[in-house]
């Protein structure tokens, strides 16, 4: 079983960058994911979440309006689009796997990814 993310970059504020989480070993659309995450010296932090119905939560007010999460089922993926990106978004993202119910804490999910690099700066 595994998420491996990808996407991230170095992007020029005001830009957009897709995430991808992709999954391997299991059917991706029957379980929750979330996307997280750490800037440096900080707690990793729920950026959203999108639960096996396909619906989707932002959690992180400062992102909502500008971040969204979809799915690919034929490419068992699901996306975090970030658009009209901030310096302040800069951290590690990282897509997480779990059952049930969405979920902002990071503790509530067994399964990581790797994450990957997002730094927004001009």
């Amino acid at each position: 079983l595994q998420l491996v993310e990808s996407g991230g970059g170095l992007v020029q504020p005001g830009g957009s960058l897709r995430l991808s989480c992709e999954a391997s070993g299991f059917t991706l659309r029957y379980y929750t994911i979330g996307w997280f995450r750490q800037a440096p010296g900080k707690e990793r932090e729920g950026v959203g979440c999108m639960g096996s119905s396909g619906g989707f939560t932002i959690y992180i007010d400062s992102v909502k309006g500008r971040f969204t999460i979809s799915r690919d089922n034929a490419k068992n993926t699901v996306y975090l689009q970030m658009n009209v990106l901030k310096d302040e978004d800069t951290a590690v993202y990282y897509c997480a796997r779990k059952d049930v119910t969405c979920s902002p804490f990071a503790t509530d999910f067994p399964s990581w990814g790797q994450g990957t690099q997002v730094t927004v700066s001009s």
